[in-house]
């Protein structure tokens, strides 16, 4: 399955039905009055949480939704009949925001969670509600309202307690793939992860948490440059960042300016998410001697000014990650047991987060500005919608 993390759509809640004109007509009764029935409400339009869903691929094509039109009364005084809503399903960790104006009308945090993101139009008044002691036969109706039209932006950010961050080939999908039953792909070239892939992490019975591993950056990511800038935002949610380093690097690159140049990345696309808690991981230990990597790992340290925890890893062989994922563990049963004594807490978590995510769409949005990808549609006629992500805009 195509993975879409975000997608355009317009919705129209339904218009309220009319009022009716009526009066009533029956054999032997005289100047029976007025009997016109309201008009039914508009349905409006509800975006609803479904865990089963982990991609707006199914927005990808259809991009407008209209809810059903309430139904114009009656005689007799029957009421119309009300439209019904309609329930669209979105993945959980959805942001919704309103095109027009760029306000955030909500997220979706979990499974069956709704928002309503369109009111339907209100019902019109039937004739029978003016009459009056002076007016016997009321021919006064009113139409009813038409539902709001609403252009929607869907923003799916993925829930993970621990986020992975670091160059490509750190040896993130690697990690993941050892301390979890995700099987990302992993392979010996840049950018072998394009997608962000989810992984439980179960430490025991009953104890577990989700990591995150979004494609690597590079540097001048914040500038738009490789894939990592547009899947960082997916970071915002996470409580805790896995700063991942190769302390073996194919590429002959040093471990301290690797991990200077991702740290500086970080600080440009958000300067919040920068100071996120953060662990220091350094990865591949196997592959180097003793005294080398003990070199290596002071550089890495003073370079970073790093006073943070630190911990060495081998991902393929599987050294170290169990304690690494048990501190994990511990540390989130802590924060939220903290939240869950102090709401106040979980409260400016939620702040942080929203704060986070603006500034990620702000620096996207700018990138997006001065890097304009992709032919004219209508100008190429071999234009082929394949070869660009519609949905994400795809920044270079």
């Amino acid at each position: 399955m195509k993975f879409v993390d975000e997608a355009s759509i317009t919705v129209y809640a339904g218009k309220g039905g009319n009022g009716s004109l009526s009066f009533r007509r029956e054999k032997y009764v005289a100047r029976g009055g007025p009997d016109g029935g309201d008009g039914g409400d508009g349905g409006s339009v509800i975006l609803e949480g479904d865990e089963n869903l982990n991609t707006m691929v199914d927005y990808r094509f259809v991009r407008s939704y209209r809810a059903e039109n309430g139904e114009g009364g009656m005689g007799r005084n029957c009421t119309g009949k009300k439209g019904e809503d309609l329930v669209l399903k979105v993945p959980v960790g959805t942001t919704i925001l309103d095109e027009d104006t760029g306000e955030i009308l909500g997220d979706i945090q979990a499974s069956g969670q709704r928002l309503k993101v369109a009111q339907g139009g209100y019902h019109g008044l039937g004739n029978t509600r003016f009459k009056s002691s002076t007016n016997r036969a009321p021919r006064q109706t009113t139409p009813g309202t038409e539902g709001e039209v609403r252009s929607l932006k869907l923003e799916l950010k993925v829930l993970a307690d621990v986020g992975l961050l670091g160059l490509p080939n750190a040896g993130k999908s690697t990690f993941i793939r050892a301390v979890s039953s995700a099987k990302p792909k992993v392979a010996d070239y840049p950018f072998t992860t394009l997608v962000p892939n989810l992984g439980v992490v179960k430490v025991e019975a009953h104890r577990s948490f989700v990591v995150a591993d979004i494609p690597g950056l590079i540097e001048g990511a914040s500038e738009g440059a490789g894939l990592g800038i547009r899947f960082l935002k997916h970071l915002t949610r996470n409580r805790i960042l896995l700063h991942i380093v190769d302390m073996a690097p194919y590429d002959g690159v040093e471990p301290a300016d690797a991990a200077v140049a991702i740290a500086a990345e970080l600080g440009r696309f958000s300067p919040t998410l920068a100071q996120r808690e953060r662990w220091l991981v350094l990865n591949k230990i196997d592959m180097l001697d003793a005294q080398l990597l003990a070199e290596r790992r002071a550089a890495v340290i003073d370079a970073l000014q790093w006073q943070g925890p630190v911990y060495e890893i081998s991902a393929i062989k599987g050294e170290g990650t169990d304690a690494l994922c048990g501190d994990l563990m511990t540390y989130l049963e802590e924060l939220r047991e903290r939240e869950a004594a102090d709401p106040e807490l979980a409260e400016a978590d939620v702040v942080l987060q929203h704060r986070m995510q603006e500034e990620a769409r702000e620096r996207i949005a700018e990138l997006r500005a001065q890097h304009r990808r992709g032919p004219d549609v209508e100008e190429d006629e071999d234009w082929d919608e394949d070869d660009y992500d519609v949905d994400t805009e795809y920044v270079p």
